[in-house]
């Protein structure tokens, strides 16, 4: 007996047959677009030049066909095609420059960074240099610094000590504003076991320690009268201050510099503030 598929039965209209699963036909005009909501037929009979109007329907539904009719509609309407967002091709040199020395800082930071921890390379070391940052600390200078003023029984004495004190505080209330601005984290391999820390020592930029250092520094240079080899100390005690964070891993190499100078420029600061005792009691009783 012969298949039912060998002979496909038509229709006077030239309509294709449009096959479905159990051997059942159903037939489709091609007069008669799909409606939106019919779902599309399972399967196609179709044979190569059966109909020229269905291999034109097919050429009009192709992708190529689509994206050259979509193409032409948008160079039709004149509008140009959106840009990709992306990395630029030609960036400044002055962004290259930043990302490089950046770069350069993060990796120097890590290379001495060799006291960050106890199983570090020169972990055996790191009590010495956590001395050498408390010596950097603010509250030992305050500390030392109202002792001295307080014990100090000559006026150049107290007027030293007194503008001493201002300079410490302009650098604490300095050096937050600056961290507070900036907000760059501390080098990863930090171990945060430092002493008397506040809100704002979670920040790294710049060194507190190495303001510190550079502008007491240069204040005892320039206010006491001190012998050679304690000037070569003061300077020694100031490099190891800012060598301590960098091999602690608190600091990158770029916030100890950065912090020099503007430990430099503060005493500048502190030297056109410059009071003296009669100009203090002058503006203890204004305000009183």
């Amino acid at each position: 007996m012969p298949s039912p598929k060998a002979k496909a039965p038509a229709r006077a209209g030239g309509s294709p047959v449009l096959g479905g699963a159990n051997g059942r036909y159903e037939f489709l005009s091609l007069t008669k677009p799909l409606s939106r909501s019919s779902p599309p037929p399972p399967l196609l009979l179709q044979r190569q030049g059966s109909d020229p109007t269905t291999a034109r329907l097919r050429v009009s539904e192709s992708p190529t066909r689509r994206r050259g009719s979509g193409s032409s509609t948008g160079s039709a309407s004149g509008q140009a095609p959106p840009e990709e967002d992306g990395l630029r091709l030609n960036p400044s040199f002055v962004r290259v420059a930043l990302s490089s020395l950046l770069a350069i800082d993060l990796w120097m930071s890590k290379r001495l960074g060799v006291c960050a921890c106890e199983d570090s390379s020169w972990g055996s070391v790191r009590p010495l240099m956590k001395l050498i940052e408390i010596s950097g600390h603010g509250i030992p200078w305050l500390a030392g610094g109202v002792y001295c003023l307080y014990k100090s029984d000559s006026a150049a004495g107290q007027e030293v000590m007194l503008n001493l004190l201002m300079g410490l505080l302009l650098d604490l209330l300095l050096v937050g504003i600056v961290k507070a601005s900036v907000r760059r984290r501390r080098p990863s391999h930090n171990r945060m076991d430092m002493f008397a820390t506040f809100s704002v020592d979670r920040y790294s930029f710049p060194s507190g320690h190495a303001t510190r250092a550079a502008m007491c520094g240069r204040f005892l240079l320039a206010h006491l009268v001190l012998a050679a080899p304690l000037r070569v100390l003061v300077l020694l005690w100031a490099a190891l201050v800012g060598l301590s964070r960098v091999m602690l891993g608190r600091h990158n190499v770029t916030d100890v510099m950065f912090g020099f100078w503007m430990g430099y420029c503060q005493y500048n600061l502190v030297e056109m503030l410059w009071l003296s005792p009669q100009t203090l009691q002058g503006l203890l009783g204004y305000f009183a």
